[in-house]
Order: structure tokens, then sequence, then C-alpha cells
């Protein structure tokens, strides 16, 4: 007897469906920018990019990432239009390159969103138990802070998308506030003035321009989220791409303004210095000898909202391609269970779920005793699976381009050549040297000094999962032709 809240028989697609017409244009962009969490790559991308590179030109980096963006996404939203799915990159890759590169592309996607909510467990808890210890002196282990976390991106999963849609637009409502206070605090105290001097070329035309671009390119996952609840949407024909244009534009932009804005407040002479010094704390040092200790204080628990939104998007858009690889009978089809109650994909949700609370017990276990005393998390369980993520994505952006200029050229009397060759071209080239610019300063971006293992070793993970993913796309071809048969049916219909 079926539970009376889940759908678990999923041998069809339509047997198992998540909410439908709940989200419009707006929740749609709080999710995207949600996920990219403005405050937390002010505080803490824009900052460590500036240390890490030794640079000042840190705004045009994200300002040419934002430009490469706009061209994917010329092609992704025509996509959207024309596919809906919550496997959003497997079923455009599905459909532009085959079955075989579709279920591949699941494998390194799935693995890609999981790093990146789960690598923010690390930060989270640690910034968690910084937070707790100033403000009410108790001392709290990070790993108990980030089970907190857990639990509510957990029980928030299983509930109605426009419920977290809701939370994530009032957090990101209260990011913007405060991230717009500390620009314009930066330019009422500009120790410098009022200068472009971050924009000049001597500052990013120079050999570190490359690892500026590998670092930048986090702040952006996310940003393709939207085609992931193109099922959910209003009108999915056009919402999606309308809140894509509208979230890389306005995340392009206000990183760049923020970042900017920073570098002028800090004092652009002084701004890689500071930044190498105080590291993701220097927005806080900033404010706190310009405002009083209660604006500092609120700014601290926002940033920890901040990373709090990002993680309820990212588990998101990881419960939904468990949901679609479900569905599809890619992985075992209890995964496309769906709540008759709220329309979420619940087991796709405690799946994610079971997977960020080993890998917390794995690293608090792990980080018991260690030399690296409460900053382990954050130099370890952190760097290495956002970083692990960062270097799925842009993978995923790339074979993404390729088989949208594909699948739209098939159709070249309804497609501009525009959309469905140039755009995607310079997109997919964009990402080849992106995809090559962090495997050249991966151990820059995980901080190890010297050689490290890991250098290989969690590229080789990513990559190695696309891999295992074309290799089952094989094991179905060859033994369970009807799954495999049924895929490309179950993704674009």
């Amino acid at each position: 007897m079926n539970d009376p809240i889940l759908t678990t028989q999923t041998p069809a697609p339509e047997e198992a469906a998540l909410a439908r017409r709940t989200l419009g244009v707006p929740a749609l962009v709080f999710l995207i920018i949600a996920a990219s969490a403005p405050l937390t790559v002010l505080a803490g991308g824009a900052t460590t990019s500036f240390a890490v590179t030794g640079e000042l030109g840190v705004p045009v980096g994200y300002l040419i990432l934002g430009i490469i963006l706009v061209f994917f996404s010329v092609g992704y939203g025509r996509m959207s239009s024309l596919i809906q799915n919550a496997g959003a990159f497997y079923a455009y890759v599905t459909a532009g390159l085959g079955t075989r590169s579709g279920i591949g592309t699941s494998f390194l996607a799935l693995v890609t969103y999981n790093s990146m909510q789960i690598g923010l467990y690390g930060v989270f808890g640690f910034a968690a138990s910084s937070i707790v210890g100033d403000l009410f002196g108790i001392t709290a282990p990070w790993w108990a802070c980030a089970l907190v976390g857990w639990l509510v991106v957990g029980l928030l999963g299983v509930n109605r998308v426009d419920l977290n849609a809701k939370v994530l637009a009032v957090i990101v409502a209260l990011e913007f506030v405060i991230v717009v206070a500390v620009s314009l605090l930066s330019f009422s105290v500009a120790p410098e003035g009022v200068t472009v001097e971050a924009f000049m070329p001597e500052h990013w035309i120079t050999g570190s321009f490359g690892a500026m671009l590998a670092f930048g390119i986090a702040a952006f996952m996310g940003f393709e989220s939207g085609a992931i609840y193109s099922e959910e949407a209003k009108d999915p024909a056009r919402s999606v791409a309308r809140a894509t244009y509208i979230a890389v534009g306005i995340i392009a932009l206000f990183y760049a303004f923020s970042a900017w804005a920073f570098s002028v407040g800090v004092g652009p002479s002084l701004m890689v210095a500071e930044s190498q010094q105080w590291g993701p704390d220097l927005m806080f040092v900033f404010l706190g000898q310009h405002v009083p200790a209660i604006v500092t204080n609120l700014a601290a628990v926002l940033f920890l909202t901040s990373i709090l939104a990002a993680m309820i998007a990212f588990h998101n858009a990881a419960a939904r391609y468990f949901f679609s690889m479900g569905r599809a009978r890619v992985l075992p089809s209890i995964l496309g269970a769906t709540s008759t109650r709220s329309g979420a994909p619940v087991a796709g949700s405690l799946a994610q779920s079971v997977l960020g609370l080993v890998f917390i017990v794995v690293f608090a276990a792990s980080g018991a005793g260690s030399d690296l005393g409460p900053l382990y998390p954050v130099l370890t369980m952190f760097p290495w699976l956002t970083n692990a993520a960062g270097f799925g994505m842009v993978l995923l952006l790339c074979v993404t381009s390729v088989a949208i200029m594909r699948h739209l050229s098939r159709d070249p009397d309804r497609h501009p050549v525009f959309l469905r060759l140039v755009a995607p071209l310079i997109a997919a080239t964009g990402f080849a040297v992106i995809a090559v610019l962090i495997m050249v300063n991966f151990d820059v971006m995980i901080e190890a000094e010297g050689f490290s293992a890991l250098v290989v070793i969690i590229p080789g993970i990513i990559v190695g999962s696309g891999l295992a993913g074309l290799a089952w796309g094989q094991f179905l071809r060859s033994n369970r032709p009807e799954v495999y048969a049924a895929v490309e049916q179950a993704t674009i219909g």
C-alpha cells in the first residue's frame, strides 16, 4: 500500500510530477540569486579573490564572466522554452548530443550540485559557531551548528517550493540591503577618493587573470538553476528565460559594482594587502571601524543567513536532479517520489540530506584534534568541495553549450544563426578556457602549499563522475534497453 504522502511508483514520467504552476518570474529570480549568495560573495568570494590573485581588477573579472554567461543564456533560454525538465542540463545534453552523453551529464551535475551544497556546511558551521560565541559567549562546535543548518534545509526541502522561494526572497532582500549599505558607506569613506583604479588594464591584464576568472566563476554558480524549476514555473516557455537573463544581469553588475565600491572604501592601494590579512573578515572589520557594533553584528548574522539561503537553493537543485534521474529510472525509481501534499521531490530531498549528514559526520570525526582547530572546516570541507563544484559547473556549461548548438542547428529556419551558433560557440569556448585555467590554478584555489595530491584527486573525481555516467549509460543501453530507450522520452518528451 502506498504512503498517502508519497508517490513512489514512477515507471512513467506522468506518474511522478512536481508541483505545477507555482513559480513566477520574481520567485525564480530569487531562487537563482539566492544560490549565488550576494553577501557571501562580497564578504567571502571577492576578498578571497583580491587576496589570492594579488590584483585589484577583481570587478573586471565579474564583468567578463557575466558577458560569457549572457552568451550562454541566449541559447539556454531558448532551450528552456522548448524543453521543460527538472534535470535541465542532462535533458538539454540528451537532446543535443544523445542519450549516453545525457546520462553522463546527469551524473556530473548530481555530483556538482551536491558538492557545492555539502561544502557550504563547512563555512556555515564555522560562521555560526563564531557568531554564537561572539554574541552569547557560548562555545559550540562547528559540526553542531552545521547540523542545525542541515535540519532547517532538510525541512524546507520537503515542503512546497514556493515556501522556499518566499523564505529566500526575504533573505536575499536583506542581503541586498546590507551590500548596498556597505557600498554607500565605502563611497562616503573613500580614503583615496572615489576612483576607477580597479578597472585599469594594469590591474587585470596580468598573469593572475586566469586565477581571477577561476575564482570568479564560483560566484555565479546557481545562475542556471531557473531551468531546473521549469516544471514548476507558471509560464515555463517564457518565465525561465526571462528570470535567467534578469538574474545574470543583476549578478554580474551587482558583484562588479559592490567589489569595486568595497575597494574604494578600503582604499585601492590597500585592498589587496588588507584582504590578505583579514580574508572574509575584512568586511566586518571595515564595518566595525565606521558603524556601531550592533550593525556589524547584524551584518554577521545576515552573512550566515546568506550561506543558509545558498544551501537551500543548492539543496533544491540537487533534489530535483535526483528526482529527474529517478523518474527516468537512470537511478532507482524511488528517487522519483514526490509528495502528494506539497509536490516536492521528497525522496530526492531526503537523499541529499542523507549525503549532507554523512559528510558532516565524516569531517567532524576527521577534524577532531586537528592542528587547524576551529578553522578545520573552512580550510578543508569548504574549499575542497566547493572548488570541485565550481570546476564541475564549468564543465557542465561547456558541454551544454555544445549540446545547445547541436540541437538548435537541426532546425535552422526556426532559430537565428546568432542564437543557434554564434552565442553558444562563444560560450563553449569561454568555458573551455576557464576549465583549463581552473586546472592550472587549482593548487592556489585550495591553498595547497607545494604539490598536493588533492590537485589531481578532486578534479579527477569530478571528471570521473561524468565518465562513470557515460559507462552507466552504456550499461543501460546493453543490459536495460527499455530504460535506455525511455530516457529520451522522460527527459525531452
